[in-house]
C-alpha cells in the first residue's frame, strides 16, 4: 500500500475505532408483540384521517403465523385522526403527530389492552372474559394533569379528590361506555402528565363523528371483540395510518 494510503487508513481507524464485532453490537429493538397472541389491528389512511378498519388477528404461539379472525369492521378515532401514543413500541418517531391532552388525536402505536368495562353487572356478561369493571355512576377517568389520578379510572367515592381540572364519567346518558374496553396509552410506569389519558374501545355516535382519542365501533362489533378477547393471550392493540404499518410489518412481526 502506498505510505500516504496507510497512514490515512490509520488515522481513520484512531478516529473512528475498529468496528465492533457482532456479538458486542447494540441488539436490535425488542418487537412489540412479543407476547401477543392476540392483536387489534386498526388503520386509517393518514395521520388526520377519522375513519379506518379494525381487523382481528391470532396465533397459536409466539413464533406461529397470524391468522384473521371474523371480518374487518369500520371505526372512527379521534376528531383529529391520529398521533404517536406511549406504550409498547420502542420509538415515538420524529415524522408524524405526537399526541398531547386534549388535542382529539388517538395515540398511534402499540398498546396492551386492559380491563374490559361497562354499565351492566358483571354476572349480565359472562361472556367477557377480560378482567371487568362495572361503570357507575360515582366512576370517573381523570384527566387532569395535576392530579395524582391522572390518567386512572377510580371510583370517586373510595378516593380522596385532588383534581380540579377535567374528569370524565365512565357511565354516560347514553350508550357509548356502555361496554368498552381500556386502551394502555401512557399507562403505568410510562405515564407521562399531559401525554395524553382516557383512552378506550367503546361504541360509536356514529360512522362519521371522530371521538375524543378513542377508537369506537358500532355495538354489535365491539361485543364481538370483546367475546373474543383472552386475557391468557395478551391482547394487544396496534394502530397506525396505513404508511406507518406497512413501514413497520416486518420489524414489529405484524400480520
Amino acid at each position: 500500500m502506498h505510505m500516504n494510503l496507510l497512514f490515512a487508513a490509520l488515522a481513520l481507524v484512531a478516529l473512528v475505532g475498529p468496528a465492533l464485532p457482532a456479538a458486542a453490537q447494540a441488539p436490535p429493538p425488542v418487537p412489540p408483540l412479543q407476547e401477543a397472541r392476540q392483536i387489534l389491528v386498526v388503520t386509517t389512511a393518514g395521520w388526520d384521517t377519522v375513519p379506518g378498519t379494525l381487523r382481528r388477528f391470532e396465533r397459536d404461539s409466539l413464533r406461529g403465523a397470524w391468522r384473521e379472525v371474523g371480518a374487518p369492521v369500520p371505526i372512527v378515532v379521534g376528531r383529529s385522526g391520529m398521533g404517536w401514543g406511549r406504550g409498547l413500541h420502542p420509538e415515538r418517531p420524529a415524522a408524524g403527530p405526537v399526541k398531547r391532552e386534549g388535542d382529539g388525536r388517538a395515540p398511534a402505536g402499540a398498546f396492551r389492552i386492559g380491563s374490559a368495562f361497562g354499565y351492566a353487572s358483571a354476572s349480565a356478561v359472562p361472556w367477557i372474559r377480560m378482567p371487568y369493571l362495572r361503570s357507575t355512576e360515582s366512576f370517573r377517568c381523570v384527566d387532569d394533569v395535576k392530579s395524582s389520578y391522572y390518567n386512572r379510572v377510580v371510583d370517586s367515592a373510595a378516593v380522596v379528590k385532588d383534581w380540579t381540572g377535567n374528569v370524565e364519567r365512565m357511565r354516560l346518558d347514553d350508550d357509548r361506555y356502555m361496554l368498552g374496553a381500556i386502551v394502555e396509552h401512557n399507562w403505568g410506569g410510562r405515564t407521562r402528565a399531559g401525554d395524553g389519558s382516557c383512552i378506550f374501545l367503546h361504541v360509536w355516535s356514529g360512522a362519521d363523528q371522530g371521538t375524543a382519542g378513542c377508537t369506537a365501533m358500532s355495538e354489535f362489533a365491539i361485543r364481538d371483540v370483546l367475546r373474543w378477547l383472552d386475557p391468557d393471550l395478551s391482547p394487544t392493540l396496534v394502530q397506525l395510518p396505513q404508511a406507518e404499518y406497512a413501514s413497520r410489518r416486518l420489524a414489529w412481526g405484524l400480520p
